[in-house]
């Protein structure tokens, strides 16, 4: 893989939760408590924390799922750029329309008075953002943010 930057692995962990709305602090806690390895800037943390709130109460909401998997890989790249890679992983019925879902404002359940603002957040405090509909599970959110 030439010219590719290589992560090194640092540290890794899963967590796996019941799919609760009390649940959606603690999982924003634990990662960044994780994510804390790293020495990130409380910007970044507080970046952290939004995200996760934001993904975890999607499958809460909108998943019809028992659990919720966090898995999380801290990684660096030649002691320069330093970062978190997150997946969230819901067992749910998936999202029938990624795409649709991942506009701003669009959301299944107007009626709760929703904002449909979930996935915009996600993508406003992390450097990438990928939604897809797992092969044995609901829907997969990974996430990366890259450390100052």
């Amino acid at each position: 893989m030439k010219g590719e930057k290589m992560k090194k692995i640092i540290n890794s962990m899963k967590l796996e939760l019941a799919a609760e709305s009390i649940n959606e602090s603690f999982a924003r806690t634990t990662v960044a408590a994780f994510a804390a390895q790293l020495d990130p800037t409380l910007d970044e943390v507080n970046d952290l924390k939004t995200a996760v709130s934001e993904a975890v109460t999607n499958c809460v909401v909108h998943a019809s799922t028992k659990s919720v998997l966090i898995e999380c890989q801290l990684w660096k790249i030649a002691d320069k750029e330093r970062g978190i890679s997150i997946t969230i992983t819901d067992f749910g019925v998936g999202i029938q329309n990624i795409e649709k879902a991942l506009e701003p404002f669009y959301t299944t359940k107007p009626h709760e008075e929703r904002s449909g603002m979930g996935f915009t957040v996600m993508q406003s405090f992390m450097d990438s953002l990928k939604v897809q509909n797992g092969k044995k599970c609901g829907t997969v959110v990974e996430m990366i943010k890259v450390f100052a």
